[in-house]
């Protein structure tokens, strides 16, 4: 049976999972990166691979924006209490905030960073410094600001993350109201 509660468009449902694995990726990636032990050379191309994937992300997020502004998203159900519908609305507002905070901050990072490696994604397009932040005489202060805004909001991006999988879990298993079938990609 076929269910006939409103879902999510295509573009959005595809859009949606794959910002979701790439971010998924870029938080592996960053982890390892970070907390695990490996070659410099190893280390090198996992940071290679995470800009590449965070530009990638980044991209997709923008457009993932203007879709979202383009199209509206299907009503939460009218039962929902008023104070969930709120959370709800607060915690995309800030999905959507640290998804475009993440990769300009990593993006700020790379730019000021005193190693001064360039970004090219995937090893095949040469991709830009920010273009302010490239022409600070002295970018000890940026560098610091970068680097801690984009380790700190990584871990309330994984912990909002980790609330949004909870609930939409919630939604499907407890309350059984259609809400996450509304975005799954085959069917619902």
């Amino acid at each position: 049976m076929r269910d006939s509660r409103p879902r999510y468009d295509s573009a959005a449902i595809l859009l949606h999972w794959v910002i979701g694995l790439g971010i998924g990726v870029l938080i592996v990636l960053g982890l390892a990166m970070v907390h695990l032990p490996m070659p410099i050379g190893q280390k090198f191309w996992l940071y290679q691979l995470h800009k590449s994937i965070g530009i990638t992300v980044l991209l997709a997020v923008l457009l993932r924006v203007l879709w979202r502004l383009l199209h509206r998203p299907p009503a939460l159900p009218e039962a929902m209490p008023a104070a969930e519908k709120t959370a709800a609305q607060a915690s995309h507002f800030l999905l959507y905030a640290l998804m475009l905070a993440m990769p300009l901050t990593g993006w700020a990072m790379v730019t000021v960073s005193p190693f001064n490696i360039p970004t090219v994604l995937y090893g095949v397009i040469p991709w830009p410094d920010m273009p302010v932040l490239s022409t600070l005489a002295d970018k000890t202060t940026a560098d610091a600001v970068a680097t801690f805004l984009h380790h700190k909001l990584g871990y309330i991006f994984m912990a909002l993350i980790g609330l949004h999988a909870a609930a939409a879990l919630r939604h499907h298993f407890f309350l059984r109201d259609g809400v996450l079938r509304r975005i799954l990609p085959f069917g619902g």
